[in-house]
């Protein structure tokens, strides 16, 4: 290997047309003989101690260092090291990476500007051209020269260096490598909401739009007034004729309804009626039925309150709905549909009714709008009883059994005593309550002097003898219930038991024989009472012919009626799954006879007779 000239071999991969200068191998290794040192002399990247690149500059000192040292230790060391690996510049591959976009291993180190890369491309041309250390060529032979491969290599290196350079490839990837080592923001960020500008407008009808298909706005139909308009418009004030509004032109029909009417409704001496067993109660309501006929429409929207008429030839049940209708039906006409007739007298719920205990052709009416009216059908007219438009009615009853008086209950906790027999529609006095609110109310059929109330959680019994307009204090007050009460009665005949209706899904009975300031709870019976927000709430009644017995809605399936003892008993439940689908929130039962009338939210009405 002495004696012969050394041969240079050099590895490297085929580099496409379309790159130029450029290799794909991450490293490109030369094996050297005897000359390789000084061919590789500008490219030759060495590490120090610490294991650290050392850069061309640093590369050079040691070199400079090497020349020092006698020429024949360099050439035993030679001799020691025939073959040489040799790494080009990390500098140049780095600029190949940069190129090719190669995923390579993350140590490579980049120049940190331009002015490095053409410094060192200028070092390696001019060690081409023979710029390097004279003693050193001179100690080399004529075999050491490049060849012209080498050189146009070489040549090539410079001037990509040089185009790369003029890219700022470098600035860009430090700017880039700033942004990406940019600490993060801390906190969550939130996204904006967008303008409503930049949202994306559904379709829309341009009847809804009210605009016409060429885009032009339709006038109005009914402009509002630039003053606040009350979402209930309140009839007006004063008596209202007795004009059905199902009914058109002349009604001969309902004329002879009226004639009939004030036959059947004359005062009759009440008379107080024994309870009947048990047995016989239970056979009279097994013998009820229902039928097709016995069902009908009678208000255009929810049934709120109902009335029965205590005549025993003729069945007439009135209803009041949500809008402020009142219907009246009369069963023994036929087809059903004319014996139908219905009014507006309020603007609002109707939430009581109930026929004059002393004169059954008056039926009085009470509405949330503020107005109680009174349907005299011996003249056919609706006089005004009580009006009051800065508050709203809830409940009333009779305080005098020849109906003069009555008590007004208001949603505000307030109860009124009206008197009849005064001009206009005053009332006597007002008074308020602890309450915040009241829902029913019912005077005791003995002791007139007590009355019932039901609101929010609250179940109080007033004693009116001890009545201060400034405020109301219970004489005695029902604390078991847990939620709000839809409403609380005495028994019918007695008052010695009341049974009230809870939203906690339970109806209580309580014994008010003796009215003292403790009244024991007697049953609790487990009732379903969530009737949700589109149904009338359920309301426990009593039976006037059975005052031990109550009757009460049911959610159940198929839908029913339900009459319980006050010991919790179930006695009988109502159920024709033909004719009774719906739930019959309001039910009332004629005081004498065998019929029982039961109205839902359709407005529909459904009666059972025996």
């Amino acid at each position: 290997m002495a004696g012969s000239r050394a041969s240079l071999q050099v590895n490297e991969s085929k580099v496409p047309e379309s790159i130029i200068g450029l290799s794909l191998t991450p490293q490109h290794r030369i094996i050297l003989q005897k000359q390789a040192r000084v061919l590789l002399f500008p490219l030759v990247v060495k590490k120090n101690k610490q294991g650290q690149m050392m850069s061309p500059q640093n590369l050079s000192e040691n070199n400079s260092n090497d020349e020092e040292k006698p020429k024949i230790k360099r050439k035993h060391r030679e001799l020691e090291t025939p073959e040489k690996e040799a790494v080009f510049p990390k500098e140049e591959y780095s600029l190949q990476k940069s190129a090719l976009g190669s995923q390579t291993q993350p140590s490579v180190v980049i120049p940190k500007n331009t002015k490095d890369v053409l410094s060192l491309s200028n070092e390696m041309q001019n060690n081409q051209d023979g710029g390097g250390d004279e003693n050193e060529t001179a100690d080399l032979d004529d075999s050491t020269e490049l060849s012209a491969y080498e050189k146009k290599r070489l040549k090539n290196i410079s001037e990509n260096a040089e185009f790369f350079a003029s890219l700022h490839l470098v600035e860009t990837a430090a700017r880039l490598r700033e942004m990406i080592t940019k600490r993060p923001s801390r906190g969550i960020k939130r996204k904006k909401l967008k303008k409503a500008e930049d949202e994306i407008v559904c379709r829309r009808s341009m009847r809804l739009l009210k605009v016409d298909p060429s885009g032009v706005p339709l006038p109005d139909p009914s402009p509002q007034p630039e003053s606040v308009v009350d979402q209930y418009i309140r009839l007006p004030p004063g008596p209202l004729e007795m004009i059905p509004e199902n009914q058109t032109g002349e009604n001969e029909m309902f004329k002879g309804v009226l004639q009939m009417w004030m036959k059947i409704s004359q005062p009759r001496n009440k008379s107080t009626k024994k309870l009947s067993s048990m047995k016989r109660y239970q056979a009279g309501l097994t013998g009820m039925v229902i039928s097709e006929d016995t069902i009908c429409k009678v208000t255009r929207s929810r049934i709120c309150s109902m009335a029965i008429h205590p005549s025993e030839t003729r069945t007439l049940v009135a209803a009041g709905d949500k809008v402020g209708q009142v219907g009246l039906w009369d069963l023994t006409q036929e087809p059903r549909e004319d014996g139908i007739f219905t009014f507006t007298l309020h603007s609002r719920v109707v939430s009581c009714l109930n026929f004059s205990p002393a004169n059954p052709a008056h039926l009085l009416s009470l509405s949330h709008d503020g107005t109680l009216r009174c349907g005299d059908f011996t003249r056919a007219v609706f006089e005004e009883v009580y009006r009051n438009e800065e508050r709203d009615f809830s409940f009333f009853d009779f305080l005098a059994d020849d109906a003069s008086t009555l008590i007004v209950g208001h949603w505000d906790a307030g109860v009124a005593i009206v008197d009849r027999r005064t001009p206009g529609t005053s009332y006597e006095q007002f008074f308020n309550s602890d309450m915040s609110l009241i829902r029913t109310l019912q005077v005791h059929p003995v002791n007139r002097h007590y009355f019932i109330t039901a609101g929010a959680r609250d179940v109080h019994i007033y004693d009116l003898r001890h009545l201060r307009s400034k405020g109301m204090k219970p004489l005695i007050s029902l604390t078991e219930h847990m939620k709000s009460l839809a409403s609380a009665y005495f028994s019918p005949v007695t008052g010695n038991r009341i049974v009230t209706t809870c939203a906690d899904d339970n109806l209580r009975v309580f014994d008010t024989s003796s009215i003292s300031s403790k009244i024991p709870l007697l049953t609790r019976v487990r009732h379903n009472n969530n009737t949700g927000r589109w149904l009338t709430r359920f309301r426990a009644v009593w039976d006037p012919k059975q005052e031990d017995c109550f009757i009460v809605g049911s959610m159940a399936h198929p839908r029913s009626i339900d009459v319980f003892h006050e010991s919790g008993e179930l006695v009988h439940s109502f159920i024709r799954e033909e004719c009774l689908a719906s739930v019959c929130s309001i039910n009332v039962t004629h005081p004498t006879q065998n019929i029982l009338a039961g109205g839902n939210s359709s407005g529909r009405i459904h009666v059972f007779k025996g």
